[in-house]
C-alpha cells in the first residue's frame, strides 16, 4: 500500500486486533457478552473467535475501513471514525466465511477456508456471531444517542441488503438454466458488494458530521466503486486468477458473472457448452479441464475485455466525481489514488 496510507492502516489494524484479540480480558468479555457464567472459560470463547480472527489476520486490502476513514476526513476529523472500522471489516470477514460455505470454496486468502479448517458448524456459528459483534463498536462509541440510532439504522439496513444480494447470487447458482440480465447482475452486485462500500462511506460521513447531501452522494459513489471492483474481480478470476485462489474457481461455482452474461448476449448458441462446463467443473473441481475450456469459450468474444473496461470506467469516473465535489480536499485525492492503485493492469490479457 502507498506510504501515505501507512499510518491510517496501522491505526485500523490496532483497532481490529483490539476488538478480536488473541487473549480475552474481563473488560473485553463484558463488552461483547455482558456477564457470562463462570463456567464459560476462555477456551470456549476462543473456539468462537478463532475462525474470525484467523481469517482477518490473513490480510485483505482493508480498503473499506480505509475508505471509511477518508470519508470522515472529507468533511471533518477522522479520529472518531477509527473506532468504528469493525463495522465494515467484521461484516466483510463474516460474509467471506459464509460465502465460502455457500460456494463450496476450498481456499480463502491462500489458506483453507474456515469451514474446512474448523468444521462447518463452527464456521457458521462464528461468522454469524461476527455480524452481531460488528455493532458493538457503535454501542461503545462516544456518539450521541441520536447519532447512534442513525448508525444502527444504516448498519442494519445495509446488512439486510447484503443478504438480499447474496440470495440473488445463490438463486442463480441453484438454477443453472437462468442467465440473469445485465440489469439483474448490476442490482445483485450493488447489494452484495456495493452495500459494504456504501456502509463504509456513510459511516465515515456520519463520524465527520457531514451533511445529508454528503451522506447520499458518498453512499452512492462508494456503491458504484464497489460494483466496479466486483466486475474487476470477475475478470481477474477468468484471466490471471485472484490472489489466494485458483484461476477459474468461479467456473466451479457456476457463477453468472458479467463476462458470461455479455458473452451469451452476443453468442447465445454457446449456452449449452458453458452449462456443460459448469456441471463438469462442479463435479471435478478447479483442476478440471472444463475450467480452462469454459474460459476459452468466454475468451472467444470480447466479453471479458468489455467487462474489464466497464469496471475501470466505473471506478475512475466515480473517483473523478468525488474530486469534483470536494476539489480542495486531500482526502478526495487520496480516495482517487487508493482505488487507482488497486486497478489491476490487465491490458494485453483481456
Amino acid at each position: 500500500m502507498i506510504l501515505q496510507y501507512k499510518a491510517r492502516l496501522e491505526k485500523i489494524e490496532d483497532v481490529l486486533s483490539e476488538k478480536l484479540p488473541e487473549f480475552f480480558s474481563d473488560k473485553w468479555r463484558r463488552s461483547f457478552f455482558g456477564n457470562l457464567p463462570e463456567a464459560v472459560s476462555d477456551g470456549y470463547i476462543s473456539s468462537l473467535i478463532s475462525p474470525c480472527r484467523d481469517l482477518m489476520l490473513l490480510g485483505g486490502k482493508r480498503w473499506r475501513p480505509l475508505l471509511q476513514v477518508l470519508c470522515s476526513e472529507l468533511v471533518s476529523n477522522a479520529e472518531p471514525s477509527y473506532r468504528l472500522v469493525p463495522l465494515v471489516e467484521f461484516v466483510h470477514t463474516a460474509s467471506l466465511i459464509h460465502d465460502d460455505i455457500e460456494d463450496s470454496s476450498d481456499t480463502r486468502r491462500g489458506a483453507p477456508a474456515a469451514y474446512i479448517k474448523y468444521g462447518m458448524d463452527s464456521a457458521i456459528n462464528s461468522g454469524s456471531w461476527l455480524y452481531f459483534a460488528a455493532a458493538e463498536c457503535i454501542q461503545k462509541s462516544v456518539f450521541s444517542c441520536e447519532e447512534k440510532n442513525i448508525l444502527y439504522g444504516i448498519f442494519f439496513t445495509e446488512l439486510r441488503r447484503l443478504h438480499a444480494g447474496q440470495a440473488m447470487d445463490i438463486y442463480w447458482h441453484k438454477n443453472k438454466d437462468i442467465i440473469p440480465s445485465e440489469e439483474e447482475y448490476l442490482a445483485m452486485t450493488s447489494l452484495k458488494t456495493g452495500t459494504l462500500a456504501s456502509l463504509a462511506a456513510k459511516t465515515g460521513i456520519i463520524c465527520g458530521h457531514g451533511t445529508e447531501n454528503d451522506l447520499l452522494f458518498m453512499g452512492e459513489a462508494a456503491s458504484s466503486i464497489g460494483v466496479g471492483f466486483q466486475i474487476l474481480d470477475d475478470v481477474i478470476n477468468l484471466t490471471v486468477g485472484n490472489k489466494g485462489k485458483k484461476r477459474g474457481d468461479d467456473i466451479v461455482e457456476g457463477k453468472k458473472s458479467l463476462p458470461l452474461i455479455l458473452h451469451l448476449k452476443n453468442k447465445p448458441e454457446d449456452s449449452a457448452k458453458i452449462m456443460d462446463c459448469f456441471e463438469r467443473a462442479a463435479k471435478e473441481g478447479v483442476d478440471s479441464s472444463a475450467v480452462e475450456e469454459c474460459i476459452q469459450i468466454l475468451s472467444s468474444s470480447n466479453a471479458i475485455s468489455v467487462a474489464y473496461d466497464r469496471s475501470r470506467s466505473m471506478i475512475i469516473d466515480t473517483c473523478r466525481q468525488i474530486s469534483g465535489k470536494y476539489p480542495d480536499s486531500q482526502a478526495a485525492v487520496l480516495i482517487g489514488e487508493l482505488f487507482s492503485s488497486m486497478l489491476h493492469p490487465l491490458e494485453g490479457i483481456c
